[in-house]
């Protein structure tokens, strides 16, 4: 009894089996893949379609913008509580999403319609600016950050000034942009 049902399971298992190699040979196999096969190839038309789609999707540079305001916020809560490893950590996503920012629009035109070349804007920024903020943090310096850090400012005003958007003046914050983090070094966590 027991031998003519493991039979039966056999057979029946064997004929799933040759029935779904049959219906894969004689369809040309996974539906998915016939229609990759019988997808026609790009055009020059198709690409510039899909990259329409793909810049219509992409961030702008105020997004990215409103993240380096976030660690760049934070980076002084963060020095003001001598937390220097959470300082050097937002150091390294401003600088991040700094660079970000500039990807997303390289060049852009002020109201005169003269180009502003951001990438040099950057650059001068990453050799002054950002790099004495970074020998500070390193050498877990506040007298020196906070020059920096100021000194930041005035370079990311500059920026705004030369984009012709001087209506956005940052300034030292007043509270941490991330509620969420505990700033103190010696925190216990959970708390």
């Amino acid at each position: 009894m027991i031998h003519d049902r493991v039979h039966s399971l056999g057979l029946l298992l064997a004929g799933g089996v040759l029935g779904a190699a049959g219906y894969a040979f004689f369809t040309g196999g996974e539906p998915a893949a016939r229609a990759a096969a019988e997808k026609p190839a790009p055009t020059l038309e198709s690409l510039a379609a899909d990259v329409e789609v793909l810049k219509a999707k992409a961030t702008d540079q105020s997004h990215v913008m409103k993240d380096v305001s976030e660690h760049f916020g934070n980076l002084w809560f963060a020095a003001q509580a001598d937390n220097w490893p959470l300082a050097d950590f937002f150091l390294s996503e401003t600088h991040s999403h700094l660079k970000w920012a500039v990807r997303v629009i390289p060049k852009r035109k002020d109201n005169a319609g003269k180009e502003v070349d951001l990438v040099s804007i950057l650059q001068a920024v990453e050799n002054s600016p950002l790099k004495q903020l970074e020998v500070a943090v390193k050498a877990k310096d506040k007298v020196a950050f906070e020059k920096a850090y100021r000194f930041m400012i005035e370079g990311c005003y500059s920026c705004h000034k030369a984009a012709d958007k001087p209506y956005l003046h940052p300034q030292i914050p007043t509270r941490p942009e991330t509620a969420v983090l505990n700033f103190d070094p010696k925190a216990d966590w959970p708390k």
